[in-house]
């Protein structure tokens, strides 16, 4: 009944060649973000724009992911030029390849979400693509369960983009959430408390740097005369003062004007003693481990899991880049049959990554050398789409 009501109120917008979210964002204003699990918005400020691992971490997989390279192909060949490739290349006049492709990355690692829009042209093939913001979008269920529509919402001004069985205008890529059946999981949401921490930890120690460091300690009453207890409202009045103007983060350091009896003695917690340092680098590898980025490639100390520089860098493309360039590939290349009907492929292309040359030419020397393999054969082992029809089937009668 909501979802009729909106689209009722919801103005018909003209088609053309250009994002229909466009006047929306120019109608854009200030809104008040509410705290959900699905809301990336204050995460995205704490961890990424307020964080420099978060940040760091985050740039790093979506930088290396959008410049690995994509190769197109079917089961019998791979494409120099096609109409896909060339809307990848230019996907719209303000964005190249690989801003898109880092914009898309960049979302579904912060929000765990990652939308794209396709304006349609003259051709079968979309005329433009297009990178959604995902905090503006709100998945709108049909009776069965699946997403009927998107919803795209900005400064009180909506825009829906129905759902088709083939020719759907968003693409929806979003990670796995074991509790939400619409919306993915962000690492940012795993990160989310050694973020805290780590931003806790570097603001306790700028107020301590702004204050002289100085350590913490007691207050030790003696009386105005050198002995006797202090009254209760002289205890609350004080213990009032301290939690007001000493206590706190903020307050870390400040010095204290003391009265007749009042004595102050330090505690000698410093904070070498409290290990800052060492809990920050411990926040600061939980932050890498949630992304899957070895802490050695971003300078963390303490990290000795790979032998070297190299050894790290190869298994961050292996086990972190490589399985979201695949996914972002695949979602990409189904969605796309769906405008044109082909039946393609659309995929990293391994052989043109330099931190994995030296796997992909040990793997070329061991496929080539295998004499019991035909050439079809060697070519599937490798990712290679089979030879013409006729040149596999002369290959595998001379076999036989």
């Amino acid at each position: 009944m909501v979802f009729d009501l909106l689209r009722r109120n919801t103005p018909d917008i003209p088609e053309q060649k250009a994002s229909q979210t466009a006047r929306v964002v120019s109608w854009q204003g200030a809104g008040r973000i509410a705290w959900s699990p699905r809301d990336s918005v204050s995460l995205t400020r704490s961890g990424f724009a307020g964080n420099p691992v978060g940040h760091r971490v985050i740039r790093l997989i979506a930088e290396a992911a959008a410049a690995v390279p994509l190769v197109l192909q079917d089961s019998r060949q791979r494409y120099d030029s096609h109409p896909w490739l060339a809307l990848l290349a230019r996907p719209n006049p303000g964005q190249g390849q690989a801003e898109l492709l880092e914009a898309l990355y960049g979302h579904l690692l912060l929000s765990g979400n990652a939308y794209i829009e396709a304006v349609a042209g003259g051709g079968a093939a979309p005329a433009e693509l297009h990178v959604l913001r995902p905090d503006r979008i709100n998945v709108v269920p049909g009776p069965d369960g699946w997403p009927a529509a998107f919803e795209y919402a900005v400064g009180g001004r909506k825009h829906r983009f129905a759902v088709e069985t083939a020719q759907s205008p968003v693409c929806h890529i979003k990670s796995f959430h074991p509790q939400d059946d619409h919306y993915g999981l962000s690492s940012l949401q795993s990160a989310a408390m050694a973020i805290d921490v780590h931003n806790a930890a570097t603001r306790w120690s700028k107020a301590l740097l702004d204050n002289a460091a100085r350590p913490s300690g007691a207050l030790v009453w003696s009386g105005s005369d050198g002995h006797g207890r202090m009254s209760e409202e002289q205890f609350r009045i004080l213990s009032e003062e301290i939690q007001a103007n000493f206590q706190g983060a903020r307050n870390a350091g400040r010095p204290m004007v003391l009265e007749g009896g009042l004595d102050w003695k330090p505690m000698g917690f410093s904070p070498s003693d409290m290990e800052f340092q060492q809990t920050k680098d411990t926040a600061a590898r939980e932050i890498a481990l949630a992304f899957g980025v070895p802490p050695m490639l971003l300078g963390i100390p303490g990290d000795a899991t790979y032998a070297n520089y190299q050894e790290a860098n190869r298994a961050f493309y292996r086990l972190t880049v490589l399985p979201l360039a695949a996914k972002v590939a695949g979602a990409l290349g189904d969605w796309l049959a769906g405008w044109t009907g082909e039946e393609l492929t659309l995929k990293p292309d391994l052989d043109q990554l330099p931190a994995l040359a030296a796997e992909r030419e040990a793997q070329w020397r061991r496929v080539a050398s295998a004499d019991f393999l035909t050439t079809v054969e060697k070519r599937r082992l490798l990712g290679l789409p089979a030879e013409a029809p006729a040149a596999a089937q002369a290959e595998g009668g001379q076999d036989d």
